[in-house]
């Protein structure tokens, strides 16, 4: 048993026994199905045998576009098939985001997606942090960016036709971000509401 590298954890990567790993389904998604052993908080134990499907993903990456000086920011709004079963609508209000191509770096995939998806130039974007946004099934790993930009077009369509991709832009006033925010059915996956809360921290007084 090592100490894990964040010290609010317990346990490290060395306290997880790969028992059997095998690819069940390879498409669009790749699916695992794992059997592993892992230590147990109550007297550092080994579990007894458990059995999972991973869904296996590309890493991502996301951005958020800001316009600091007009006090503006962009979202898209696409199809999803996880969304499929929602009452209200299969269509999400998201960030710009996509796969980390082979060869690429998280920051170089933001880059490309911001042109892509929302017909805008950024250089240097900001690193705010990573996430795992479904770890109970899926390994993905988001990288989230925020990039100030000029923001001076909206209700354009955008996206690479090949990749099936029908993608509308949004413009939206800062004001607007409380209402979004505060909305429990506006909002409904995880990469848009941290980056959303990130921008809503600064725009608060004590950041200005």
């Amino acid at each position: 048993m090592t100490a894990a590298k964040n010290p609010y954890l317990m346990f490290s990567v060395d306290d997880v026994q790969v028992l059997s790993r095998n690819t069940v389904y390879s498409g669009f998604a790749e699916i695992e199905q794992i059997e592993i052993r892992h230590r147990l908080f109550e007297d550092q134990s080994f579990s007894k045998p458990i059995q999972r499907e991973l869904v296996r993903r590309p890493e991502a990456a996301g951005v958020l576009l800001y316009d600091s000086k007009q006090q503006l920011f962009a979202l898209i709004e696409q199809f999803r098939i996880g969304a499929i079963d929602d009452t209200d609508s299969a269509w999400q209000l998201e960030i710009v985001a996509g796969l980390v191509d082979e060869g690429e770096t998280a920051e170089d995939t933001v880059i490309r997606e911001a042109l892509e998806e929302a017909g805008t130039q950024i250089e240097n974007p900001q690193f705010i942090f990573s996430f795992y946004p479904s770890a109970g099934a899926s390994n993905e790993l988001f990288h989230l960016y925020a990039a100030d930009t000029e923001l001076s077009h909206t209700n354009q369509i955008f996206g690479v036709m090949d990749e099936a991709e029908n993608i509308r832009l949004h413009v939206l006033k800062y004001e607007q971000l409380h209402k979004l925010l505060s909305q429990a059915t506006y909002l409904k996956n995880s990469p848009v509401i941290i980056a959303l809360q990130w921008l809503a921290m600064q725009c608060s007084p004590a950041k200005q």
